[in-house]
């Protein structure tokens, strides 16, 4: 299956890759923190030297020996595992969901720094998530311009063209998530070709499209708002880089056109994934862009700061997203999670892992509807926009998975499509 190449290839290749990375900053670790720096580095690498080798020779999954607040749900979600009754017994990298091994291996990176000060805050993927952003530059630039040039025009378009807007980044958005390191272990995924061109050619790979429903959805509760009821969205993040400038225009757009009058942004509160989103790569991001030398980025990053000033945009993180839970346990597992997303008019959903959760990781047919895959998880009307790159797909029209699995063997892989995925709710 998809799942075991993953474990067996890519995921030795992330933990070599952040072996490697310790390494190089051995000198910087020297130079801040003395002789402690570099005992805690190797410290660091002898724990992830001895996670790869746990992982290549299928040992059995062990439970967590640090302090950090999470450590009783993941041990408690251990003890599930051996317990369930078709399970093997003793969960092993090999012989375990693919989701619950992946979400502990990342877990266990963060374990290794963080009961390793004074480099316990070292994020070990930031500098790849720098370098995605970096080298997105042109593609950021031509989005930041077009925002730039649609915001002079906002309070003219009717609400077709508005409708028009709101689908074009709503597509950006969908297609920014191509840019993910974890599925490329690492290697370069930056964005090199412009965000806006190709999306007329791309329609076709969407293969389910709600935008329609979203679009419904804001348009009707902009309409029917009072003084009193705010409209409010939010967006659970997926990677940093280029496809997070996505979202912040398409949270910007939703603010400008008064289809939302504020937006909660739900990051990872530890490093997660290789390239997701932390609170520190969302500060740095705007940042970033309010201090580029290019006119309308710098426009962009400096509005985007007010955004968050104001308090119309508002960054959160909960431990729930980094926990191996499917999201159908949020309400028992993070009930206060849980009811932050109720007071939501709309929930969306960036990326792959996001969608996984979403459907419990399952090999559902493909035609299963995608009310029955969130198994009641319903706090507020969702969507997901999401680019396809592991085995878990519903919501299909009948034989529409098939026809293309007859063509396309790694159709839902290789990132080739995407999906705009809308449930109500209740």
């Amino acid at each position: 299956s998809f799942a075991y190449f993953t474990i067996k290839d890519r995921l030795p290749q992330i933990l070599t890759r952040v072996i490697d990375t310790l390494h190089r900053h051995k000198n910087e670790f020297f130079e801040e923190h003395g002789e402690k720096g570099v005992e805690a580095e190797k410290r660091a690498i002898s724990f992830l030297s001895k996670l790869r080798n746990e992982l290549q020779t299928d040992k059995p999954v062990t439970p967590l020996e640090d302090e950090l607040p999470d450590a009783a749900l993941w041990n408690q979600y251990l003890d599930y595992q051996r317990n369930l009754p078709n399970g093997s017994g003793e969960p092993s990298w090999f012989q375990s969901p693919w989701l619950y091994v992946e979400c502990y291996m990342y877990r266990r990176i963060h374990a290794a720094l963080a009961q390793n000060p004074p480099i316990d805050n070292f994020d070990v993927f930031k500098e790849g998530k720098a370098q995605n952003f970096f080298e997105s530059q042109e593609a950021i630039i031509t989005l930041c311009t077009y925002f730039q040039e649609l915001l002079k025009n906002v309070k003219d378009l009717d609400e077709k063209q508005l409708r028009d807007e709101l689908f074009k980044l709503l597509q950006v958005s969908l297609w920014g998530n191509k840019c993910d390191l974890s599925f490329s272990a690492g290697e370069d995924s930056s964005q090199k070709s412009s965000p806006l061109q190709s999306l007329e050619n791309m329609v076709p790979y969407i293969l389910v499209n709600d935008m329609e429903k979203v679009w419904s959805l804001l348009v009707n509760a902009k309409k029917t708002r009072t003084e009193r009821s705010n409209i409010r969205v939010d967006i659970i993040l997926d990677n940093a880089g280029f496809e997070l400038v996505t979202d912040l225009a398409l949270a910007d757009f939703l603010l400008l056109s008064k289809l939302a009058d504020e937006i909660y942004f739900h990051g990872k509160n530890i490093p997660w994934y290789v390239s997701d989103t932390t609170k520190h790569d969302f500060n740095w991001t705007i940042k970033q862009l309010g201090s580029a030398n290019h006119m309308w980025m710098s426009r962009c990053g400096i509005n985007w700061e007010g955004n968050l000033k104001k308090g119309i945009w508002v960054f959160c993180d909960h431990m729930f997203w980094t926990l191996p839970h499917d999201f159908s346990s949020m309400s028992e597992v993070a009930p206060d999670l849980y009811a932050e997303l109720q007071k939501s008019n709309l929930l969306l959903f960036k990326g792959d892992l996001n969608y996984r959760k979403l459907t419990g990781d399952r090999k559902w047919e493909y035609s299963v509807p995608f009310h029955q895959a969130l198994n009641k998880f319903h706090p507020a009307p969702l969507c997901s926009l999401r680019t396809l790159k592991s085995d878990t797909q519903v919501g299909l029209k009948p034989g529409q998975g098939e026809q293309i699995q007859a063509s396309e063997p790694e159709w839902m892989v290789n990132g080739k499509y995407g999906v705009v995925q809308f449930d109500a709710g209740l």
